[in-house]
């Protein structure tokens, strides 16, 4: 089919975490393999045909599907002992894959067109811009931000406490974590739920004046196959940025653009297991509940609502319809804030007993 080319600027971006933000990946991949050293040697190194079942899903799912695989000679109890000490002495580590602190700072930078108060594009816009040469129809307008992980906020704590100037970017009320209560129960990723409650967060706290934002003008990143399946679930354009061995692993069998139209049926076989009461936390009755967007086609292959990136540096925004402001103007008073922290919260380590993926 001819892609879609006409789409609206991008008014939105909502941010997986693991693997997309931070290099945590590797660091899951790392945990795994020393306990399968330990307790299963044949069955080491985690091959990625596993790995990329257990990214991007929340955690209850992603050790449902490693433990029947690995079928180890320990209890689960047990295993997520070890597993969880492991990742708190390696979590606090974790740093900004490239591009990332590039990516947030221009994006966090886009502010710089509600705090002129004027949304006409002027020959300062054009300055504002870099020189970029401007579309006399299309204004410079602010991209709100969000954060979606499944990452509970234990182990989004451990993972982040270090790097709280990187994620101060994310305003707290618009951080959506996997035990968000709002999520219903066995709603992970790869079902959207999690996406549209991350741009619900952003609609309710717009400016006074400022239009809701449609799922058409948000922009997902993701590193997951279940994600980019989520985010072409919620109607939204979605940027894939996988592992380098997720993206090999993808290109044996060429399955790149079915990965982009969302197409590998992951929410199909999450369904099946709740049909046959395998699936964590989610009955059949649940998934009739779930209503028939669910059983829909996420997307069609070339369709034009995703794209594959090697990595997040040299972004290309103006594809979007977003336009960065210079430099310079950072250095404006009114710019040197930092994302608002709600009043009070305190980022400190949480005890790893409590931790959940």
């Amino acid at each position: 089919m001819a892609p879609r080319t006409d789409f609206p600027p991008v008014r939105a971006c909502l941010f997986d975490m693991d693997g997309l933000l931070l290099d945590t990946e590797d660091i899951y991949t790392l945990c795994v393999n020393e306990l399968l050293r330990k307790h299963k040697k044949e069955k080491c190194p985690l091959p990625w045909s596993i790995k990329a079942q257990l990214q991007g899903r929340p955690g209850p799912a992603a050790l449902d599907i490693f433990h029947n695989w690995a079928d180890l000679p320990i209890t689960r109890e047990q295993y997520k002992e070890e597993y969880y000490a492991l990742q708190a002495q390696k979590f606090q580590f974790t740093t900004a894959l490239p591009g990332v602190e590039e990516l947030l700072q221009k994006l966090g930078s886009t502010r710089y067109w509600d705090l002129k108060g004027d949304a006409t594009t002027t020959q300062d816009d054009a300055a504002a811009t870099n020189g970029a040469t401007q579309k006399p129809a299309q204004k410079p307008h602010r991209v709100h931000i969000a954060l979606a992980t499944s990452s509970h906020e234990a182990n989004f704590r451990m993972k982040t406490n270090h790097l709280t100037e990187l994620f101060s970017v994310f305003e707290t009320h618009r951080r959506v974590l996997g035990d968000d209560k709002r999520i219903p129960e066995g709603r992970g990723k790869p079902l959207p739920d999690i996406y549209l409650i991350a741009l619900k967060t952003i609609n309710d706290s717009l400016p006074e004046g400022e239009k809701p934002i449609t799922p058409e003008e948000c922009l997902v990143f993701e590193d997951s196959i279940p994600g980019v399946e989520a985010g072409r679930r919620a109607g939204m354009r979605v940027v894939w940025c996988p592992h380098p061995m997720l993206k090999q692993e993808v290109d044996k069998n060429g399955d790149v653009k079915l990965v982009l139209a969302g197409l590998l049926n992951q929410a199909g076989i999450e369904q099946k297991k709740a049909q046959a009461g395998l699936a964590n936390g989610t009955t059949e009755a649940d998934t009739e509940k779930s209503g028939e967007a669910d059983n829909k086609k996420p997307g069609e292959v070339d369709d034009g609502w995703a794209d594959y990136l090697p990595s997040l540096i040299d972004f290309p925004y103006e594809k979007y319809g977003i336009k960065i402001p210079n430099e310079a103007v950072d250095q404006e008073p009114s710019m040197k804030e930092t994302a608002k922290i709600d009043e009070g919260e305190v980022l400190q380590a949480v005890q790893t007993e409590v931790v959940e993926n």
